[in-house]
């Protein structure tokens, strides 16, 4: 069930009741139908009109369905009279998305996260939902504590949402101090709309097993990978929770832990899916949630993905749209083609030389060990041997400089 303002195009709302039926899908309920209605606003008592409701209704007998889910958020209020007047469950599209991410956390992390959000949620629903619920009766022999069961139960849920931040804001400490360990590598965050193919293009770049899955929300835990990029050069890649247009708050609030992994990243992937026919909206979706995180100002390449369902015009004219419209620096790639991700592995590669400045090390002719170690933990740039040393220019993390500086016999100087 959609209902959409005046200034929303046919388009976009085909697109939009689209993506609330993947949505469903997801979920794992069958679409038996559409149905729509062009507001000024919602109505405060059905968020629909009273005669588009007579219509919905007629719809539920007709065909028998047992669910209804509205393309937006409904207020407490709205849904308990939508569930009284069409005598069906009636969700709104922010508990849809939570249902899915309750049936697709996997980890610990996840389902903490999870379950606050679901929690925030629920808190000011009780009365709809838990109908069951009836104050205490008073009179002699029925006085009890002075509060009812709908209290103590809001009691009870505040209290496991105190208790679910603490132990996540443990987790993301513990995050914390394992970036600290990290910290001389070059990191960057796969962010972008859910389903784009970041956790496809982080399986091509890594070469390693990622979960991959063409439906909604199908990585809820970050996943980190190191991409080697040739000799002595690599890079840490995480794949992080996909976006969505109005991503419910109360999901971005709980997966803060989660995505501090883009907070402390060098650099943000913002993956778009070129072949969409709505990317730039997704885009903007995208860049709305990462505001709200304080990431908007932070270094992002575009990374264009799924040009492979592109035709060559079509791709030409999408490459020179992209560069005329954005400031941002923008790469075409496909996770799917032999050799699809060339041009983002060159990006990379260019992003850690750039990080780690090129040293020249003078190493003794009979120190393997060191020379061995150079070529492990940097790219050498040049060699020479002269006599009783051998020289080289180097571009290495500033840590395997400062142990180069420790051995005894190795002269370390800044290239001129």
């Amino acid at each position: 069930m959609s209902a959409r303002g005046r200034d929303t195009t046919q388009q976009e709302a085909d697109e939009h009741l689209d993506e609330l039926a993947r949505l469903a899908d997801t979920a794992g309920a069958v679409v038996e139908g559409t149905l729509r209605q062009r507001l000024d606003a919602p109505h405060p008592k059905y968020y629909i009109g009273d005669g588009k409701v007579n219509e919905l209704l007629a719809r539920i007998r007709e065909s028998g369905v047992q669910l209804v889910i509205f393309d937006a958020d409904l207020t407490p209020a709205q849904g308990r009279n939508l569930e009284g007047a069409l005598g069906t469950r009636v969700v709104d599209r922010t508990e849809l998305i939570l249902d899915i991410f309750a049936t697709r956390a996997r980890t610990a992390e996840a389902k903490m996260q999870v379950e606050l959000a679901q929690l925030q949620y629920l808190l000011p629903r009780l009365r709809r939902m838990w109908t069951h619920l009836v104050s205490s009766q008073g009179g002699i022999g029925f006085r009890g504590p002075g509060e009812t069961q709908l209290e103590t139960d809001r009691r009870l849920i505040g209290r496991r949402i105190r208790d679910l931040r603490v132990k996540l804001e443990t987790v993301a400490r513990q995050r914390a101090t394992q970036r600290k360990g990290r910290i001389d590598e070059v990191r960057a965050a796969l962010v972008g709309y859910t389903n784009a193919g970041k956790s496809s293009i982080l399986g091509a770049l890594s070469g390693a097993e990622v979960f991959v899955e063409d439906r909604l929300f199908a990585t809820l835990d970050p996943s980190t990978r190191a991409v080697e990029l040739g000799p002595g050069s690599r890079v840490l890649v995480t794949d992080t929770v996909g976006f969505i247009r109005n991503l419910p708050h109360h999901l971005v609030a709980s997966f803060r832990a989660t995505l501090e992994e883009a907070v402390g990243a060098d650099l943000l992937l913002h993956v778009i899916d070129a072949a969409h026919a709505m990317w730039e909206e997704q885009k903007e979706a995208v860049e709305k949630v990462l505001k709200g995180l304080g990431l908007r100002e932070r270094r992002t390449i575009l990374v264009f993905n799924k040009m492979d369902r592109l035709t060559h015009a079509e791709e030409q004219a999408f490459r020179a749209r992209v560069k005329a419209t954005f400031e941002e620096r923008s790469v075409f790639c496909s996770a799917h083609e032999t050799g699809g991700l060339a041009e983002l592995r060159a990006l990379l590669a260019e992003e850690v030389r750039a990080r780690r400045p090129a040293v020249r090390v003078a190493i003794p002719l009979a120190d393997g060990e060191t020379l061995a170690t150079v070529y492990r933990e940097g790219e050498v740039i040049q060699r020479e041997e002269n006599g009783a040393t051998i020289d080289l220019i180097a571009r290495l993390p500033m840590a395997s400089v400062g142990r180069l500086r420790r051995r005894d016999g190795v002269v370390v100087s800044n290239v001129a």
